[in-house]
């Protein structure tokens, strides 16, 4: 079966990455659009991970690369899908808080764009607040963060496999 895998041009293994990450970006715009899940500050800033990591693998698609440009695209897909990883294990860790621990809900993305410095504003996305740690939906018994932190493992052990075949070919 590896060696199947290996027969897959890297265009496709690179296109798959994209088609994951418009996928969950999709069925996140799907919840808060047709669901009513108002996205919290930790969920948007995965969001930005996804489409980081997306825009990646959709550049190694089309551009095809050989041996060292898999690894380069490989690598930065990585670092990506790795600063999704962390923001999810916050926010799960954020979840499973005592009531009594949970951080403050603060003010809206729009409200602080418009009234605060981007420095403090960055600074409060990627802390999140006490609504990133409301549960309001559920799929087989996760959350939406643990399930981004699973989706976000996968990409890192998917994009490592990119950089390792990249690495094998030369």
């Amino acid at each position: 079966m590896l060696r199947a895998l290996q027969r897959i041009p890297l265009r496709a293994v690179f296109a798959l990455g994209a088609f994951a990450c418009a996928a969950l970006l999709g069925a996140a715009y799907y919840l808060q659009y047709f669901q009513g899940q108002d996205p919290c500050p930790l969920c948007l800033v995965q969001r930005v991970f996804y489409l980081c990591a997306g825009i990646v693998f959709l550049v190694g698609a089309l551009h095809g690369p050989k041996s060292t440009g898999a690894i380069v695209y490989g690598v930065l897909a990585m670092l990506f899908a790795a600063g999704g990883l962390a923001t999810a294990v916050r926010q799960v860790y954020l979840q499973h808080l005592p009531p009594e621990k949970v951080p403050a809900c603060g003010p809206d993305l729009p409200f602080m764009l418009e009234n605060f410095p981007i420095s403090r504003t960055l600074t409060f996305l990627v802390r999140g607040s006490g609504q990133c740690a409301e549960v309001t939906w559920r799929f087989l018994g996760l959350s939406i963060a643990e399930w981004s932190l699973i989706c976000f493992s996968g990409f890192i052990v998917y994009a490592l496999w990119i950089a390792v075949r990249g690495a094998r070919r030369k």
